[in-house]
């Protein structure tokens, strides 16, 4: 298999990247596998749950970015690896890891992937996801209680205390990265449509 196209997915927390990462996996299908930044949250085993409770998972140091890298490696060369897991409700890492193979097209997805220098170099594409502030906090707090088990109090107060900082501090400013920026994410059916074009084309060269 020739090196897989790398698509890099940024943009602030609600802002519909996992709406473009399922749109690009449904229109790509089987030559699409799909990582989330997410996944690589650090364990923290060695915490309480209170104290695992109050971290600031919205910066940079709560993720496990040098293994995400090292996977990403591993795929490129046409290796399988074993991605983590991560449990949002206990806020640690469970045991249970998901074996991945590559394929032709990798996608990357998560707040912050551009942040990092290492990892934003692995990236062939690097798009981000650009919506207003008040539609990704809606976002945030319907999938932070329907899929993630949280209680809204404590969604709210995060935002408030920690989420908006960081992405003024990191996600906003790694906008300047992107090849492309799509408004609204995967319900901007123009820009997918010319998004699959491109990762077309560079399939076929």
């Amino acid at each position: 298999m020739n090196k897989p196209i790398i698509i890099g997915i940024a943009g602030g927390t609600g802002s519909g990247k996992t709406t473009l990462v399922n749109k690009l996996i449904d229109i790509l299908g089987d030559e699409v596998v799909a990582l989330t930044h997410d996944y690589y949250y650090k364990s923290n085993e060695h915490l309480s749950f209170e104290e695992r409770s109050k971290l600031n998972f919205d910066h940079p140091n709560a993720f496990d970015t040098e293994t995400l890298i090292n996977d990403l490696k591993e795929l490129k060369d046409g290796n399988s690896i074993d991605r983590p897991s991560y449990d949002f409700v206990k806020h640690t890492r469970i045991s249970e890891k998901t074996k991945v193979f590559p394929k032709k097209v990798i996608i990357v997805e998560g707040i912050l992937i551009f942040e990092n220098k290492e990892l934003r170099e692995l990236l062939d594409i690097k798009v981000f996801v650009d919506t207003d502030a008040d539609v990704r906090i809606i976002r945030r707090i319907l999938r932070d209680v329907k899929e993630r088990g949280r209680e809204l109090d404590s969604v709210i107060n995060q935002y408030l205390e920690t989420v908006r900082e960081m992405h003024e501090s990191f996600v906003e400013p790694s906008k300047k990265h992107a090849d492309i920026i799509i408004p609204q994410g995967g319900h901007n059916e123009v820009a997918c449509s010319m998004l699959v074009d491109k990762i077309r084309m560079l399939l076929d060269a």
